[in-house]
């Protein structure tokens, strides 16, 4: 049901096979590099932060500009969120309007961001920095946008993934590298580590070595549903649903089936009559990620009663206290004009 990722890009070694595809990488990492040349960026009002990632794939940046939104309101920002709306039709700019967009218009993530913040979908990034200037916020947060060059960014925050890390380093498509890392590493002006509690933290190179690293970790939040000691259905159609069944395992639920699509899946009605019918057959509850859950919303027949019969995991990112502190003093420095 899930597209996986060639085994060689996080393996140890790489086949003599893809070496076949080193030149294609060679063009795709030259490419990269070209575009940021010859694109003049667009200089916004308003300084613009943003959270991207050097590899393909889900790394929890929408964890993380969430976070970064809270954290700016408590410093006495106003933020608003940009969004390229991926899965979503519209190209914007676009206002986002909870209760009244659906994931089909604006992408999963965008529902999610505009429960916190004014967010704008925008497949144009300089286009959408512009109508974020008109709505009364004084700092853009950018969800992804890291390898788009046509705005500029006060500070770049990369997030990797712990458990995945940087894979082979090699660029797409013989590795999970968007672009060489160390020309993106140059980019970069901090690292963020999502890491599984007690698992080891990665070994992330020399390249990265001058940048500052904080390390964060997924955690469930409080709930109203019971998790502890019962049984679910876990579903989701994230980048790393690895992480997902690991933090509802924290919960003290007990997995009995696991089913993982692929990122920014559109389910189906079949789709759905099947996840409902494992979870009776099992006795169980159904539960998925908000994003998930929000990509459900609005729909009719078996996907209104999959929305109505599963459960969200509700997750946020945790930093230490010291780590926030000394992120956003990182953050304001690069914010002045």
């Amino acid at each position: 049901m899930r597209l996986e990722p060639p085994s060689w890009w996080y393996g140890r070694k790489i086949p003599a096979l893809a070496w076949a595809l080193f030149p294609i990488s060679l063009a795709y990492g030259t490419a990269v590099k070209a575009r940021f040349r010859r694109t003049v960026p667009y200089k916004s009002k308003l300084p613009v932060i943003c959270a991207g990632n050097f590899t393909m794939g889900g790394a929890g940046k929408t964890p993380t500009v969430l976070m970064l939104a809270g954290l700016l309101k408590a410093a006495g920002w106003k933020p608003a969120f940009l969004t390229r709306g991926y899965g979503g039709s519209e190209r914007g700019p676009y206002l986002v309007v909870p209760g009244r967009d659906g994931a089909d218009k604006v992408g999963d993530e965008a529902l999610l961001l505009s429960r916190i913040a004014p967010t704008i979908v925008s497949r144009s990034r300089p286009d959408g920095a512009r109508l974020i200037e008109t709505l009364g916020a004084d700092i853009i947060v950018m969800d992804d946008g890291f390898q788009n060059p046509s705005l500029e960014k006060n500070f770049n925050l990369v997030v990797i993934d712990g458990a995945a890390g940087l894979g082979s380093a090699r660029v797409f498509p013989m590795g999970p590298l968007r672009a060489p890392l160390a020309f993106q590493a140059a980019l970069a002006d901090a690292i963020l580590v999502i890491n599984a509690k007690g698992a080891p933290l990665p070994i992330l190179g020399k390249e990265l070595e001058r940048i500052p690293r904080f390390d964060g970790t997924i955690a469930p939040l409080p709930s109203p549903f019971e998790f502890r000691g019962q049984k679910v259905v876990a579903y989701c159609a994230i980048g790393r649903p690895s992480k997902f069944f690991a933090t509802l395992e924290e919960t003290g639920a007990i997995i009995c089936k696991r089913r993982s699509f692929p990122d920014h899946h559109s389910f189906s009605g079949a789709e759905a009559k099947f996840l409902m019918d494992e979870a009776r057959v099992q006795n169980a509850r159904l539960v998925t990620t908000e994003k998930d859950l929000a990509r459900l919303e609005g729909k009719d027949g078996s996907l209104k009663i999959l929305r109505e019969q599963s459960a969200p995991l509700p997750v946020h990112l945790e930093i230490s206290p010291d780590r926030q502190t000394r992120l956003m003093r990182l953050i304001s420095a690069s914010c002045k004009p």
